[in-house]
């Protein structure tokens, strides 16, 4: 199969990943409010969504080499195993310190699932196509991302919180599962990159130093620790602001349907303004929507900011992929990828527990400010880094990248 040519395997990818997804989108908020019902305060909801990210953070490397190396679809039920199975003792556990536990096995198995795909679409996508797949891609993740806090606010609520937080996770676990149907012979033998031995293996330093992949780690862990926030934290504004869980439930929601709405538009908008400035005006309209959650706005002000700015956040997941991917070394494609979420795992343990400290001095509202910040230096870096032509590599990149290994393979 030419990389491109067959994309009855990326649908079958997006399925499977929205199940995957959806699960752990309905986890993450369940995982708060049982958490809050079991007696946790801020800090201790930034320490369990931090949790989430700690074993992933040491995992990501390692796994990226062996994709470099093997296969990709063995990562894939893997992952769905571990994520079903944590989400499902998640619920079933009744201490803080175990639903941390279990909490970070179902990080685990999302870091599985993420890197197996994330390989399988670079390898078995044409370069050209690789801004297109990406961004389909990730609307598995949109999709899960706005059906699993909807079905988690229908679940969560009433005066028994501790019990119907627990439902919700068990569910979760029960969706995730679904998702082996879609995972049949998705990866094709013949898109393999060759086989390196491990004396071959390029140096992570060498990978980091490549002009445009530090950028793409910054980016994407800007966006997704916006995104792991306001999955973690807006039903603690909630909570203070007398917002119920279903509200909760339906605005998460609205931003997940905004960023799909992005990503069904990106290859127009990549045409219109290239990946660069792209990355830079998203980045930075962002960083302005982050920060006015924390003013004390009515609902129906909330939900409008939500919704532009998961359009916004949109953008950054798929093109940050792109970016590493064309920046890095042929036979060291996923491990950039790796080191990509190893960045988003390292902002997923750093930036919760740095909001529940900020959250515990200057009030639930304060970590929104702080992802602001972080989201405006993202965009600077954006501005500055490769890839303004729309949707292709930078230029002095484009002919070192123009063939997979196979392709140079066929040519020898």
């Amino acid at each position: 199969m030419e990389p491109g040519g067959n994309r009855g395997w990326l649908l079958r990818l997006v399925i499977a990943f929205s199940f995957a997804q959806g699960a752990v989108s309905m986890a993450r908020p369940a995982v708060s409010y049982r958490a809050l019902a079991l007696g946790a305060d801020e800090r201790a909801i930034g320490v369990i969504a931090g949790v989430y990210a700690l074993l992933p953070l040491f995992a990501a490397v390692p796994l990226g080499r062996r994709t470099d190396h093997g296969r990709c679809a063995p990562l894939l039920p893997a992952g769905v195993v571990l994520i079903s199975g944590g989400c499902a003792l998640s619920g079933v556990v009744g201490t803080l310190w175990a639903m941390a536990i279990w909490s970070g096995v179902m990080g685990l198995g999302h870091l599985c699932f993420v890197i197996g795909a994330q390989s399988l679409v670079a390898r078995q996508s044409a370069p050209h196509e690789q801004d297109r797949n990406f961004g389909h891609f990730t609307i598995g993740a949109s999709l899960g991302q706005l059906v699993g806090p909807i079905a988690a606010g229908a679940l969560i609520g009433g005066r028994d919180m501790a019990g119907t937080s627990a439902l919700a996770l068990v569910v979760a676990g029960a969706g995730a599962a679904v998702a082996f149907t879609s995972l049949w012979r998705i990866e094709d033998r013949t898109a393999l990159t060759s086989r390196t031995a491990p004396g071959d293996r390029v140096p992570v330093r060498r990978i980091l130093r490549a002009r445009g992949v530090p950028a793409g780690i910054l980016i994407s862990l800007s966006v997704l620790s916006a995104t792991d926030i306001l999955t973690a934290y807006l039903p603690v504004v909630g909570e203070h602001r007398g917002i119920t869980p279903h509200v909760i439930g339906v605005l998460l929601s609205l931003r997940a349907a905004a960023t799909i709405a992005c990503r069904l538009v990106l290859t127009p908008l990549l045409r219109l303004l290239g990946r660069a400035l792209l990355l830079t005006v998203t980045c930075l309209s962002a960083a302005v929507l982050c920060a006015g959650i924390a003013l004390p706005v009515p609902v129906w002000a909330l939900a409008l900011m939500l919704v532009a700015l998961g359009f916004c956040l949109g953008v950054g997941q798929p093109l940050s992929m792109t970016t590493v991917v064309q920046a890095a070394p042929d036979d060291a494609r996923s491990t950039a990828l790796a080191l990509r979420l190893t960045g988003n795992r390292l902002g997923q343990v750093a930036a919760p527990a740095t909001a529940g400290l900020v959250a515990g001095v200057a009030g639930v509202a304060a970590p929104f400010v702080m992802l602001g910040g972080l989201l405006l230096l993202s965009s600077g870096v954006a501005l500055r880094s490769p890839g303004s032509t729309a949707g292709g590599p930078a230029p002095e990149t484009a002919p070192r990248r123009a063939g997979f290994a196979l392709d140079r393979k066929r040519d020898s």
